[in-house]
């Protein structure tokens, strides 16, 4: 019995539609060699043409849970460059940070044109508290991407020779914690109204967003947030800032611009529309002066939601 075409194509089409069609990712294009020489680090081509380079923080020894961690068990900085279809190239990483690496492993990002889209914890019980810094970025030149990523590691190389066991904390003085702020300027300053609660004077932004069908804003925990703890002349300030994806960096760069450390980037929500992510900040000195820090930001911040 002779098999009729038709039939041979009708089954084929068949096997086509239940059959998921693979296609490999084409090779990057990229020069592994710029890469390596750029960080004077090896750098591996993994099968879907992506670039990679590591290096493993052997150089702190970390308890996790009376545990020391060996390295490869969650201590290793990588970054990775895979080819965009533009002829353009772009960055992803990740970067262990002890607390006193994370400002000027920040401030090197920054200055390269890099981005920070994370800064978080992998662990807890950890001795020294170990952070971990994720990175972006996207350009036609491999190579200044790569530079960044070293000024990065360089930095924080930097910190450990000068100090090779990490600092408990920040540098200058802590403020006497009296609760009398001159609020009337701090006030003007910020362009809100603070609340005194007990020595500690805070301001609130709120914004908004959607979930579940139903409109919600500061109350429910979505706000940008300013507390002072101190005196008149000397205070340290804690806070968190609510951005959309378009605001981070814009945010992270004018508060590293008025000295103000950030000290975690992350989301507090899923599923909110707009999606939102959440930056806490650190400053010490004297009152105003944070304050026109923080109101540096939220000016920014505005011109971009509008």
């Amino acid at each position: 019995m002779k098999t009729q075409p038709f039939k041979i194509l009708i089954i084929a089409y068949a096997l086509l539609v239940q059959t998921p069609m693979v296609i490999a990712d084409a090779p990057s294009g990229l020069n592994s060699d710029v890469i390596g020489k750029a960080m004077d680090t090896p750098a591996t081509v993994k099968p879907d043409g992506v670039v990679r380079v590591g290096w493993q923080r052997d150089d702190v020894p970390v308890m996790v849970d009376g545990v020391r961690l060996p390295t490869p068990a969650g201590l290793g900085s990588w970054a990775a460059f895979k080819a965009m279809p533009d002829g353009g190239v772009m960055l992803m990483g990740d970067t262990v940070v002890f607390e006193d690496e994370i400002t000027p492993a920040m401030d090197a990002a920054f200055a390269h044109g890099l981005e920070i889209t994370a800064l978080h914890n992998h662990f807890v019980f950890d001795r020294p508290p170990v952070y971990f810094m994720h990175i972006g970025g996207h350009g036609q030149s491999t190579e200044k991407l790569a530079q960044g990523v070293k000024a990065m590691w360089d930095a924080i190389k930097a910190v450990r020779k000068e100090h090779p066991t990490p600092a408990k904390r920040f540098p200058g003085n802590a403020p006497e914690i009296t609760g009398e702020y001159d609020a009337e300027s701090l006030e003007t300053i910020l362009g809100a109204e603070g609340s005194l609660n007990g020595q500690v004077l805070k301001f609130t932004f709120g914004r908004s967003a959607t979930m579940h069908d139903t409109e919600f804003g500061a109350s429910m925990g979505l706000s940008t947030w300013a507390a002072f703890s101190g005196n008149e002349d000397h205070a340290v300030v804690d806070g968190d800032f609510a951005m959309t994806a378009e605001e981070v960096q814009t945010v992270m760069h004018a508060l590293r611009r008025a000295g103000i450390h950030i000290v975690a980037l992350h989301n507090h929500m899923v599923g909110e529309t707009p999606p939102y992510y959440f930056l806490h900040y650190w400053g010490n000195g004297d009152p105003e002066v944070l304050a026109r820090g923080i109101r540096s930001a939220l000016d920014a911040q505005k011109k971009i939601r509008h």
